[in-house]
């Protein structure tokens, strides 16, 4: 039992889970903004845009024979319903999750490429002490003036 607490700590201290946790906690975080951009920014000129349309109220009834004007009425009077408009919503939602991401990337990618400082590549020639022709670095002998090379 001792080993296996042992394990479980190893496992649980590694760099990556701990940047998993702190990743899932900063996405939950981030995707609240989200949602909050889409419902209370997006949404709004959305509608404006297509003549007041609200997904959120988009459904089908399933069951019953009275019909509900919005989705909140059908579901407190328990009829069963297909919401398809919010799943629509749940699609604008990653749409525009996924391309704040990405621009966010992108734009750490970009900084990140600026400001780095650029490492040198390693030296894949170098001149003969004696003939100065180029010649590869592994090389023990000149190909152009065969002089041994220390």
């Amino acid at each position: 039992m001792k080993k296996f607490m042992e394990e479980f700590k190893t496992f649980i201290m590694r760099g990556n889970v701990m940047d998993l946790a702190v990743g899932v906690i900063i996405g939950g975080a981030f995707q609240a903004i989200i949602k909050s951009l889409v419902d209370d920014m997006i949404m709004p000129l959305i509608s404006l845009i297509t003549g007041g349309i609200d997904f959120s109220n988009w459904f089908v009834q399933l069951s019953g024979d009275q019909k509900y004007a919005t989705l909140a009425a059908a579901q407190e009077a328990g009829v069963a319903t297909l919401s398809y408009g919010n799943f629509i919503n749940a699609v604008i939602n990653f749409l525009i999750m996924a391309f704040v991401i990405f621009t966010l990337i992108k734009t750490i990618n970009t900084l990140d490429a600026k400001y780095r400082p650029k490492k040198e590549e390693a030296p894949t020639t170098k001149k003969c002490p004696f003939c100065q022709s180029e010649i590869d670095i592994k090389a023990t002998r000149c190909p152009h003036c065969t002089s041994e090379l220390s």
